[in-house]
Formats: C-alpha cells, sequence, structure tokens
C-alpha cells in the first residue's frame, strides 16, 4: 500500500497533572513553530486555551496542533499532528475522538507518582485501538523520581490490560517536559537528563515508531468528523481525519449523516492547523486532519465520502454516563435579580439573564452537539431535564460554563445511573487510588469503609506514604473529596476511574450533619449570625439576602433545623441597635459550585446563578416540609 511518509499523527495521553500540556508547549517552541521574539512572551500551557482550563489547571478538551519537524539530515520536513487529550476520565469522550484521529500514541507517565486510574484508563483504550505505545517516563528531575520502580510498575500495567508481545516492546523516553529535555538514556533520580539539551530525542522517537498513514490508491473520499468548532464569519467547522481519497476547497462531496441518510454538499472552505493557528488549504490527503466549513448540521461520528461511492466509517462509540442530574431554570424567589438580591439596584447587571426554560433547553441541545459522551432526558416536569455524564466534574464545568454564560438554574443533587440485569440492579462502581501520609492511613480505611469500599491492593514505598486501591460505589465518592481533604489536612491525593457495574450495595450514609435552613426572608445580620454559629457552620456573610428554605449553615447535630438568621438586636436605652459586634463572628464557611452539589442531601438543590450559588430546600414552604417530613414517619 502506498505510504504518506511526510506526515505523522500522534496522541499525547497521560493521567492529569503528568505534564501533557507542558511537554507540547516545548515541542512547538522547538520545531519553530513561532518566530524567537514571539517565543519569549509565551503563556505556558499556550494549548489550555479555554478560561476554565487555565483555572482548573486540567485540560477539558482534546485540542490539535501541528509542527513542522526538519530532520537534522536535512530531509524533507515532516508533518507532526500532535493531539492533547484530557487526562480526567471524566472527559473520556475527548478521549476516544482523539484516539480514532492517529496511528500510535505518546503515554506519559509522572516519575514519582508512576501510573494512575487514568493511565490506565487512557491506555486500555489504545490498546482496544491496537495503537502502537510510546512510553515517556516525564518529570525525571522531580527528588522523588523512582525511574526504575515506575516503567516497571508501567510494565505490569501493560501484562495486566493483556497486551500482545508487539504492544509491550515499546521504545522508553526520559524527559524533562518543563526544561523541554528528552534523552533516550535513563538518567539518575532526580535529575535531569545529562547527555542532551532539547527534544531532538523525543522528536526522532516519534519519527521512527508512529506509522505513517497508508492509503489506496485511487480510492473514493473517506474523511471521519471527530471534532467540532464555531467561527462568527465561517459558522460551524467540523475537524475530520481524510482517511482515503483526497478532500479540495469547492468539491462536492456526500455527508453520510448517524441515522444512514445521504445529501451532497459543497465546502465551502478547507483548513489546516500550523501550530495554534487555522490556515487555508486548496487540498487535504489522506492521513491529513483538516477543517472543513459549510455544512451547518454536522455531527461528530459522521463521514464526508465520494459521491458517486458513498462508503460510511464506523460511528465513534464511547462509554456509558455513570452519573445524572437535574438541571432545571431557576425556581428560587430571588431569581433574576443578581447576586445582592436587591431588585431595581441589580437591574443593569442582570439585562442578559437566561432564566427560561427555552433558553436552558436550547443550550443543553447545543452542548449535546459537541460532547458525545453527554446524554439530555425529558422528565416529568417541562422545566428540568436529566443530563447524564461520566463524572461529577463534567457535570459541574458543564453548569460553571452554563452560569458564566448568563444562565440561571436549580441543580439536583448528583445521583448514579443504574441499569437492571436479569432483575437485579445494579450500579456504577468506580476503582480510586489513594496516596496519603502513614498518619492518615486509618482515618481513609474508615471514611472508604463507611461508603462501602473494599480494598484491593496496598502499597509503601518507604517514603513516609501510602497507596491504597479501593473499589466503591460511584455514589460513595459524591461529596468524597471535602471530607477526605479535611481528614488528611490536605495532604491526601486521590484519583478515580470506572471500573464497570455492580450488583446494588445497599443503603449509604455519607453525610451525618444536617442542615440550617431560613426561616423567613430578609437580610443576614451580624447580631443573628453571633447567636447561631454555636449550632454549627455558617456559609453566609452579613448583609446577604435569603429566603425561606435557603440553607445558610451546616448544623452540629443529624437533623436539619429552621432558623432565623435575619432577627436584629433590638434597641434599648442601654444600647444602640446598629452597634453590632462583627469581632465575635467566626469567618463563614465559602462552598464552591462543587462543594455544594457534594453538599446536597436528597431533599436540597443548589440554585446557580452568575453572581452566586445557593443551597436550597427542594420544598422551601417550612410548614410543607414538616407535613412530609411526618407523613415519612408514619
Amino acid at each position: 500500500m502506498p505510504t504518506r511518509h511526510d506526515i505523522r499523527n500522534v496522541a499525547i495521553v497521560a493521567h492529569v497533572d503528568h505534564g501533557k500540556t507542558t511537554i507540547v508547549d516545548a515541542m512547538l517552541k522547538q520545531a519553530g513553530a513561532f518566530a524567537a521574539h514571539a517565543a519569549e512572551n509565551l503563556d505556558d500551557r499556550m494549548m489550555d486555551s479555554n478560561d476554565l482550563e487555565r483555572e482548573k489547571g486540567i485540560t477539558i478538551l482534546a485540542k490539535n496542533t501541528a509542527v513542522k519537524y526538519h530532520p537534522k539530515d536535512g530531509g524533507t520536513p515532516i508533518t507532526i499532528n500532535i493531539i492533547d487529550t484530557p487526562g480526567h476520565a471524566d472527559f473520556g469522550g475527548e478521549v476516544e475522538r482523539g484516539l480514532s484521529m492517529v496511528d500510535a500514541v505518546v503515554l506519559l507517565v509522572d516519575a514519582s507518582e508512576g501510573p494512575l486510574p487514568q493511565t490506565r484508563f487512557v491506555l486500555r483504550k489504545a490498546l482496544q485501538q491496537r495503537l502502537p505505545v510510546i512510553l515517556c517516563i516525564n518529570k525525571t528531575d522531580r527528588p522523588d523520581s523512582r525511574i526504575d520502580e515506575v516503567v516497571n510498575e508501567t510494565y505490569d500495567l501493560f501484562l495486566d490490560l493483556d497486551a500482545d508481545e508487539d504492544q509491550i516492546e515499546f521504545p522508553i523516553v526520559y524527559a524533562c517536559g518543563r526544561d523541554g529535555i528528552a534523552s533516550l538514556t535513563k538518567p539518575e533520580d532526580g535529575t535531569v537528563p545529562a547527555d542532551s539539551t532539547n527534544l531532538e530525542p523525543f522528536f526522532s522517537t516519534i519519527l521512527e515508531h508512529v506509522p505513517a498513514p497508508t492509503y489506496e490508491e485511487d480510492a473514493p473520499l473517506q474523511a471521519h468528523v471527530t471534532n467540532l468548532d464555531a467561527d462568527n464569519f465561517l459558522g460551524r467547522i467540523a475537524l475530520l481525519r481524510v482517511e482515503q481519497g483526497e478532500l479540495a476547497k469547492g468539491q462536492t462531496v456526500a455527508w453520510i449523516k448517524r441515522d444512514g441518510s445521504i445529501s451532497n454538499v459543497r465546502i465551502t472552505e478547507l483548513m489546516m492547523t500550523e501550530a495554534l493557528t487555522r490556515k487555508p488549504a486548496e487540498k487535504a490527503g489522506p492521513g491529513d486532519i483538516c477543517a472543513v466549513a459549510g455544512i451547518p448540521d454536522i455531527m461528530i461520528g459522521e463521514t464526508l465520502a465520494d459521491p458517486e461511492n458513498p462508503v460510511a466509517l464506523p460511528l465513534i462509540t464511547v462509554d456509558e454516563p455513570a452519573i445524572s442530574m437535574t438541571i432545571g431554570t431557576n425556581t428560587s424567589p430571588l431569581v433574576g435579580r443578581g447576586g445582592t438580591g436587591k431588585g431595581a439596584d441589580a437591574k443593569s447587571a442582570v439585562k442578559d439573564r437566561k432564566v427560561t426554560a427555552r433558553q436552558v433547553k436550547d443550550r443543553l441541545e447545543r452542548e449535546l452537539i459537541g460532547n458525545v459522551s453527554l446524554r439530555v432526558l425529558d422528565t416529568e416536569r417541562p422545566d428540568a431535564w436529566e443530563v447524564q455524564g461520566r463524572g461529577e466534574l463534567a457535570l459541574a464545568i458543564l453548569v460553571e460554563q452554563m452560569r458564566r454564560e448568563g444562565f440561571e438554574m436549580t441543580i439536583g443533587k448528583p445521583q448514579v445511573v443504574t441499569k437492571d440485569v436479569d432483575g437485579k440492579t445494579y450500579e456504577p462502581v468506580e476503582r480510586i487510588t489513594i496516596d496519603v501520609p502513614e498518619e492518615h492511613m486509618g482515618a481513609v480505611t474508615q471514611l472508604m469503609g463507611t461508603r462501602k469500599g473494599r480494598m484491593d491492593n496496598m502499597s509503601n514505598h518507604g517514603s513516609g506514604w501510602v497507596r491504597m486501591e479501593f473499589v466503591v460505589p460511584s455514589r460513595g465518592l459524591i461529596g468524597f473529596r471535602t471530607e477526605f481533604l479535611t481528614n488528611t489536612r490536605g495532604t491526601g491525593i486521590a484519583h478515580s476511574i470506572h471500573e464497570g457495574h455492580e450488583p446494588w450495595f445497599g443503603e449509604l450514609k455519607t453525610r451525618n450533619n444536617g442542615s440550617l435552613v431560613a426561616d423567613r426572608a430578609g437580610a443576614v445580620t451580624a447580631f443573628a449570625m453571633t447567636n447561631l454559629q454555636e449550632r454549627g457552620v455558617l456559609f453566609t456573610d452579613p448583609g446577604t439576602e435569603v429566603y425561606e428554605g435557603m440553607i445558610v449553615g451546616e448544623n452540629s447535630r443529624a437533623d436539619d433545623m429552621d432558623v432565623n438568621i435575619t432577627k436584629e438586636k433590638k434597641l434599648t436605652n442601654m444600647r444602640s441597635s446598629s452597634a453590632d459586634s462583627f469581632e465575635a463572628i467566626v469567618p463563614p464557611r465559602k462552598l464552591s459550585l462543587e462543594q455544594s452539589l457534594e453538599f446536597c442531601r436528597d431533599d436540597e438543590c443548589v440554585e446557580v446563578t452568575p453572581e452566586a450559588v445557593r443551597i436550597r430546600k427542594v420544598v422551601l414552604d417550612q410548614k410543607e416540609r414538616g407535613r412530609t417530613a411526618s407523613r415519612a414517619k408514619r
């Protein structure tokens, strides 16, 4: 078969924070993707272009870039298309799409942490697709690096995933991505490779071990849509890999949709990626990754083919969703009134507020276009929808993006997506890997025990840290992270990955404390807070507007307590009513969106607006809640 030797397609896969995006930065700079003066002023993590990615320090969306590598022997330049994939299993749909575009993967492993759950997840996907693997041991300069052990652990992981002999014979590159240095010779633990000053060994390994794309001569066009983008001038842009034939600007092609129907469309614009920008191109051949415009309703997984002989490529399939939450319109008394809740004062800030059911539904349907791992289902209510995804983080990221766009929503407590097998209920389970100092081992074991986790493995590297592996139901991990960090005093590291389904584990009680619930509307006073802070931990500042049914704190006891947090100090002949004592107030605990979702009980939900995140009862009326509770007891 003919081969294109001028191109290589490779994906970089790894666990969260093992250095994928940093090493791609170094590849772009060293391949001369930027002018010398521009390279000095570039930001770190250039591929993380999304605001949320920069804030959270993780990659959320799979992105592609291309570098022109000039061989040292003076041969023709070779284009290396690089797909930077997320390391978090919640964004597994992005990983699967990325792997469908490439011919090999670079597996990046931290020289100290070694293979972690997401390393297993992304490697399993690569081995299933029979892709060759290049192992890159990154961060060799870490003081606690243990390179030999990490290489052995990686070999064990390959064997554990039933890799065949060809797949286990992989080359190993040792790198320090931050300094842009790689070597084929193992350095001493805790040092940068000494026999190299750049990434040249890494580039040459990619050229040698990543197969060049092959194709059939005179075969009809076949191109696979793997991602979508949008442009203010060009409209929807489809990113695709050309498998066979050629694609040209102005060409008429057959568009094979997901349902099998075929229609002819014209390619109005064709672009190829160079570094971080897309540049107009006249044509793309087999193995090229390109972007086309002119097809307004094209979807991920569809095929562009020859009009005379249209043959569809297989649709992209992703793992089943494991977590669901209800997203509906904001139904609180403060809807549409800004962060202060004072109405007229906030009108100017909230004129672009999106509060209607139609706006929320349109936005969720728009999200489905580019996110193949998400599902949106109707519920009994016309203003609420069940959104299913891979994990809590993926759904929290969607809600965070929507609130930044001006949406106001009510979010239900995350639930697990169960399935029936032979009349029995099965629920998703996760494999969680926990690294903690030895003194916190007992606290973590106890914490996992209450969440029905069973220990599978435990190892001690002799550095004062213990690594434990548990299999635990997914619902046991909802609300786990905050409690885990508290119990380990912020030192613990935990990562989990979907491990299939097991029979229902029974009832789980993960939150022992009740809520402090406001029993009337008004503004929070320092006087009321001073009296209530002995009852539990408060979430609100003085002056915050509250309403009946809003949760203002966590009770120190197991049951809920209705409190008057708007109570004012009465004027007497001894003292002034305004002379509140602010010194006595314990600073309130501020909950982020993820922490609020974790805190929720089944009868609670989260109100999300662009300015505020509030936890509230589903039923706001105090008397109605009391009647429901007494009926439940009877």
